[in-house]
C-alpha cells in the first residue's frame, strides 16, 4: 500500500488516487534481507572442510584406546616377560547426513515478472536458500542431535559431551568399559559462575589436563557471555600512542579474547552462559565430493498436471569429531545483558 499524507504526497482522496494510478513507485531494486545473523562459527568450520565419498560408514577413522604393548623394569640380567599380543584400536564410524532445500518457480509469475521485475523472485529465492542452509547447520551443530534426530549433523556438544547427554558418539559407546577415552570435557556448574579472565583461565586447563596437556586451539561463546568476559580486559587497556596517531583516536576493545593463549570469539547463536573449546585438528565438516551444495537445476511440473518448475540444493555432509577429549563444553556461567 503506498504511504500517503506524507512529505509530499496528499491525503487519500481524488488526487492522491490520481498520482496512485499514474505514477510509477521508486524502487530500489535490491533485496535488503532482515532476517538472518552472521555466524563464524559454521565459517571457522567450513574454512578447513574437507572432501568425503560415499560407502557405508562414509567417514571412518581408526582410533586407539589402549596401549599395544607394556614395559616392565629390568635387572642386571636384562630379562622381561613374553609380550602379549594386546588389541587397542577400533573405528570411529560416521554416515553422511543429506541435507534438502527445494526451490520453486512458478510459471505464471516468471512471465508476469519478465521485464518488469524489481527484484527477480527466483534471484530471492535463490539467495534466501543459501541462508536457509546455513541456518539449518548451525541449529544442528550447536543441538543434540545424537538422541534427537540421527538425520542430521552430530553436534560439538555431542562431540564434547562426557556421556551425560550423548552415550553414543561415532558409533563409539562411551559408556562400555574402556572407552573413556572417548570422552569430553563437560562441566554444568552446579552454582553460576562468571567467566573473569582467571574463571576461563581454570576452565582452559582443565580442559587442557584432561585432555592430556593437548589445549584447544579456538573457543566460542553468546555475545553477553562474551561481554562479561570482555569486561574483565577492558579495565586493564593501556594505550601506546606513536606517530600513527592522529585526530585524538585510539583504537580499544578486541575482535577476540585471547586467554591461555587460545583467541575466544562471539557467535549469536550460542547459548548465552556456555563455552565451547575444542582443537581444529580433530574437528571438521566433511562434504561429498559430488554433492556439496549441488543444484539439480530446475524441471518441470507438467507431470504434476501443473505449469511451473522445481530444483533442489542437495548436501551430503557430516561434523567429525576424532578425539573428543580436546573438546569441552561448559555451562551456567553468567553473561550480560545486551
Amino acid at each position: 500500500m503506498p504511504v500517503l499524507g506524507q512529505g509530499i504526497i496528499p491525503n487519500t482522496g481524488a488526487v492522491a488516487s490520481e498520482l496512485t494510478a499514474l505514477t510509477r513507485r521508486a524502487f530500489i531494486p535490491s533485496m535488503v534481507v532482515q532476517i538472518y545473523q552472521s555466524r563464524p562459527l559454521l565459517a571457522c568450520l567450513m574454512a578447513a572442510a574437507k572432501t568425503a565419498t560415499g560407502g557405508i560408514s562414509s567417514v571412518t577413522v581408526p582410533v586407539q584406546g589402549a596401549s599395544y604393548v607394556q614395559g616392565a623394569w629390568t635387572g642386571y640380567n636384562g630379562a622381561f616377560q613374553q609380550p602379549a599380543a594386546l588389541t587397542g584400536a577400533q573405528n570411529a564410524e560416521f554416515n553422511l547426513k543429506a541435507h534438502v532445500c527445494p526451490i520453486p518457480f512458478l510459471g505464471m509469475e516468471g512471465l508476469v515478472q519478465m521485464g518488469h521485475e524489481v527484484v527477480p523472485i527466483i534471484e530471492a529465492r535463490m539467495s534466501d536458500a543459501e541462508e536457509v542452509i546455513k541456518n539449518d547447520f548451525v541449529t544442528a551443530i550447536l543441538g543434540n542431535n545424537n538422541l534427537a534426530n540421527t538425520q542430521a549433523l552430530t553436534s560439538i556438544n555431542d562431540y564434547a559431551d562426557d556421556s551425560t547427554n550423548a552415550a553414543t558418539y561415532g558409533n563409539i559407546n562411551r559408556t562400555t568399559a574402556g572407552n573413556g577415552f572417548w570422552k569430553g570435557y563437560y562441566q554444568n556448574y552446579a552454582i553460576a559462575t562468571t567467566p573473569t579472565r582467571q574463571q576461563v583461565m581454570i576452565m582452559i586447563a582443565g580442559a587442557t589436563k584432561f585432555a592430556g596437556g593437548e589445549s584447544p586451539n579456538i573457543g566460542f561463546c553468546g555475545f553477553g557471555t562474551w561481554m562479561k568476559l570482555a569486561g574483565d580486559f577492558l579495565g586493564q587497556e593501556r594505550y601506546i600512542v606513536e606517530n600513527g596517531f592522529s585526530m585524538g583516536q585510539v583504537e580499544t576493545g578486541f575482535r577476540a579474547l585471547m586467554v591461555s593463549g587460545v583467541p575466544i570469539f562471539a557467535d549469536p547463536s550460542i547459548s548465552e552462559g556456555e563455552f565451547l573449546f575444542w582443537n581444529t585438528k580433530y574437528l571438521g565438516l566433511y562434504f561429498h565430493e559430488q554433492a556439496s551444495f549441488s543444484f539439480s537445476g530446475f524441471y518441470p511440473l507438467i507431470p504434476n498436471n501443473q505449469i511451473g518448475y522445481q530444483g533442489v540444493i542437495v548436501t551430503l555432509a557430516e561434523l567429525v569429531g576424532v578425539k573428543p577429549r580436546t573438546a569441552s563444553h561448559f555451562k551456567n556461567l553468567t553473561y550480560e545483558t545486551i
